[in-house]
């Protein structure tokens, strides 16, 4: 009987363990990510037809359901799909159009306001800033775009990248039943129902995260731009534009896009109308935390708000905007996979005995 101890103590031994598979987690994931930074060109309308088909979902199941053929019920869901994107587009495009200019001259007189009634930096003007940073622009796009051919070039690619996110899109809804087989194929023996009801979960809090998401963003901004135009806020449409796109970026763009409609209330209406328009966002803000997200959102993945920051910044570290509104997503997946794995962790484990009444 081999009775020599350990080198190292029981404690020691677990955390090293542990230690190995969160470093074996970690360099996976920096593995992963890498890939789709290299592989960017063909990551990109992977992920948004999946955002695509997860938003529209429903309405191909419906569609489905009721006897249409599935070509032909992806086919009209891509093109409903094309319609709302489109139309959502020419709104926030037009009303940024419309009223961009008082906006941006709003938001230059609240700095001046700002530098002149709390000095900072009271030697530097507004119209200074704005033509550092508009040779800072003129700078790096020239250098980023370099021409006329390459920035056509790039209009050439965003249009690219959008057409095979709407090919992928329809053949992602039509062949979605096929999804489960792959699963099963390539899956390890015996893993197959594991492999399919993680990727269902997943799924399934990408698709709660972006209908809820949108559902949330129009009411947010209705309620916004209808506070705003009786406050008479100059650029209440385009106010309203902001905050629905920024509403796909959680916490930090409801920050900007209500700090934006502030400070253009604080310098074209007073302080009083300001004060009010804060109160018209805040009361937003509560309506959305306290009844629109338990209730629109209630099924999907909930996540810390610090879990939140932390993917955004991760986000826009590896990919700028695109990164930041992909984070959350998909981060909602990798906690549905985590929800699936504890589910069926817990399922396995044996019940406990109960106490022994004799036991003192």
């Amino acid at each position: 009987m081999d009775t020599r101890k350990p080198l190292l103590p029981d404690a020691a031994r677990r955390t090293a363990a542990w230690c190995a598979v969160l470093l074996l987690i970690t360099g996976v994931a920096a593995v992963a990510i890498w890939l789709c930074v290299v592989l960017k060109t063909a990551v990109t309308p992977v992920l948004l037809a999946l955002l695509g088909t997860a938003l529209l979902g429903p309405v191909y199941r419906w569609l489905a359901v009721r006897g249409v053929n599935r070509s032909v019920a992806a086919g009209l869901t891509c093109a409903l799909l094309v319609a709302f994107a489109g139309g959502a587009g020419y709104i926030v495009v037009t009303a940024f159009i419309d009223t961009g200019d008082q906006i941006v001259r709003s938001l230059k007189d609240a700095a001046q306001w700002v530098i002149d009634h709390f000095g900072v930096a009271r030697n530097t003007n507004v119209n200074d800033l704005v033509a550092n940073a508009r040779k800072l622009v003129e700078k790096f796009g020239a250098s980023a775009a370099g021409g006329l051919l390459t920035g056509i070039s790039l209009v050439g690619s965003l249009i690219a990248t959008g057409v095979l996110a709407l090919l992928l899109t329809f053949f992602f809804l039509r062949d979605s039943d096929r999804a489960v087989k792959l699963a099963h194929s390539v899956a390890p023996r015996g893993t197959g129902d594991l492999v399919e009801a993680m990727g269902r979960r997943a799924f399934e809090a990408v698709e709660g995260f972006m209908r809820g998401t949108t559902l949330i963003a129009l009411i947010d901004a209705l309620c916004i731009t209808v506070g705003l135009l009786i406050l008479r806020v100059p650029g209440a449409v385009g106010l309203g534009a902001l905050v629905f796109a920024g509403a796909y970026i959680p916490y930090l763009g409801a920050f900007i896009s209500g700090a934006v409609a502030v400070l253009v209330a604080l310098v074209d209406r007073g302080l009083v109308i300001a004060l009010w328009a804060l109160g018209v966002v805040l009361a937003v803000q509560v309506l959305e935390g306290h009844v629109l997200q338990p209730l629109i959102q209630s099924r999907t993945v909930q996540m810390h708000p610090a879990m939140i920051m932390i993917a955004l910044t991760a986000g826009a570290s590896v990919a700028g905007v695109l990164g930041m509104l992909l984070a959350v997503p998909a981060c909602a997946a990798a906690f549905g996979i985590l929800g699936e794995l504890r589910t069926r962790n817990a399922q396995d484990e044996p019940p406990s005995a109960p106490p022994d009444p004799s036991d003192g």
